[in-house]
């Protein structure tokens, strides 16, 4: 495995650079899912990243929209997020690749892993 953590484009560890694809959510995600051509690991934990929480502030926002419930929904989704943010951050950073129910199928199948 120490012979993969070189291939990363920043010279880093790959679960150090699989972490940072969850710093700060969708956006790092995107920033890492172009920066990494070469590493699979880190662009699964990139693209997983992305479509997490990208999808996560995408429904938030559309539900903040609606009076009520917008609010009650809001107060389930934000701490959903923080949990997945801290579990996929510990996970990634372990070199595990922690693949979420729904999403991390998706991610395989647009990384081309059957």
């Amino acid at each position: 495995m120490a012979e993969e953590n070189k291939n990363t484009v920043l010279g880093v560890t790959e679960n150090l650079e699989a972490l940072f694809c969850y710093v700060l959510g969708w956006i790092t995600g995107l920033v890492f899912l172009l920066l990494e051509q070469k590493n699979a690991f880190v662009r699964f934990h990139a693209l997983q990243s992305l479509v997490t929480f990208l999808g996560l502030f995408i429904l938030s926002f559309v539900a903040g929209l609606i009076p009520v419930l917008g609010i009650l929904v809001n107060l389930v989704l934000f701490p959903l997020g923080v949990v997945l943010w801290i579990i996929l951050m510990v996970k990634s950073y372990k070199g595990e690749r922690y693949k979420l129910p729904v999403v991390g199928d998706f991610v395989e199948q647009q990384l081309g892993k059957k």
